[in-house]
């Protein structure tokens, strides 16, 4: 539930420049394809995420011939989401990585897989999106997107600068609302929060000032983007699990050839399942820094989770209508084996 989507690997510090493309040695030499495909990201250069992106990039070009390639737009030099689907609708590029909020945008109902308290393990994920990617790739496909794969982000947890471990905690904080998500906007009314709306590039600025004191992230999202060091707590328990996904424009996508289609969905394929193993390490890795840079992980008890739980499943219902139909929920809760709540 972006809420977080929060960072769609809202990640690292730059190593090389985020002020344009960047194209790898083997794309360099092989000049300029003959279908370019632009791709907008927020996903800073140097991180996991573009290394893959633009390995995806060289192995298209040389198993295409150069038929096909990819330019990158990093750090989110072409805005975020809302501002990158509209560059996508008027033809300036033809493609994002986009965290929930922007799928949601395209389709609503992708935000279920968002939804508060509604994953315990990363195999209830995996299972969700056996199900519900077929789905999901046919929608966004009449909406006129193609899906090249799904980004995961991973659990989101809430960081403060005082302990949270109760939805009472919350009240009294000056909580980060991701401006412009609906999911993350009606789960803080359900805990009855007054949230700060900010864009995700103004968190840091408005942490060091005190205009906020609580945020939701990854803990990757958390240390990469140095939010961590305006904080002191991580409540041990995820609000959500959160995904990203990079689409192309149906319209420049039909442009290739069957067989290049295929090409890049089948290099595509082992990139993403490469970068889902990685984001998970470099979750449970950020986790353990930032405990050694003093942010203490805050136990909740089995009595406060499930109030935490009481009121996501509430947002689960609200939402039917809203983001999703009945059907649709139902059939994730099959899936999870759960009964409807």
């Amino acid at each position: 539930m972006s809420l977080l989507t929060l960072i769609l690997v809202l990640v690292a510090a730059a190593a090389l420049p985020t002020g344009g493309p960047w194209l790898g040695a083997t794309a360099q030499a092989a000049g300029q394809p003959q279908k370019l495909i632009k791709i907008a990201t927020i996903a800073p250069e140097g991180t996991t995420w573009m290394k893959l992106m633009h390995e995806l990039d060289d192995r298209v070009r040389a198993d295409t011939g150069n038929r096909v390639g990819f330019r990158f737009y990093a750090g989110g030099s072409q805005g975020g989401d809302l501002d990158v689907l509209r560059k996508i609708r008027t033809g300036q590029i033809q493609g994002a990585g986009l965290t929930g909020v922007g799928l949601g945008e395209i389709e609503p109902s992708l935000r279920i897989l968002e939804l508060p308290f509604m994953f315990r393990t990363v195999e209830e994920v995996e299972r969700a999106h056996e199900v519900l990617d077929p789905i999901f790739a046919q929608r966004l496909e009449e909406r006129g997107f193609t899906i090249l794969g799904w980004a995961e982000v991973g659990f989101v947890y809430l960081f403060s600068q005082t302990p949270v471990r109760s939805v009472d905690d919350l009240k009294s904080m000056k909580m980060w609302l991701w401006e412009g998500d609906p999911l993350a906007q009606a789960l803080l009314q359900a805990f009855g929060v007054s949230p700060v709306p900010l864009n995700v590039t103004d968190v840091l600025t408005s942490l060091q000032t005190g205009i906020i004191d609580t945020i939701y992230s990854t803990p990757y999202g958390c240390l990469s983007l140095q939010w961590f060091t305006r904080l002191k707590c991580m409540t041990d328990v995820p609000l959500t699990h959160s995904m990203g996904a990079v689409v192309v424009s149906k319209s420049a996508f039909d442009q290739l050839s069957p067989d290049d289609q295929a090409t890049v969905h089948s290099i595509a394929a082992d990139i993403f399942a490469r970068l889902q193993g990685a984001t998970r390490r470099e979750n449970e890795e950020s986790a353990d820094v930032m405990v050694e840079r003093n942010v203490a992980r805050v136990a909740v008890t089995p009595e406060a989770i499930e109030g935490f739980e009481v009121i996501g499943r509430r947002v689960w219902e609200d939402q039917v209508g809203k983001l999703y139909d009945r059907a649709l929920l139902d059939q994730l809760l099959t899936a999870l084996g759960r009964g409807r709540s």
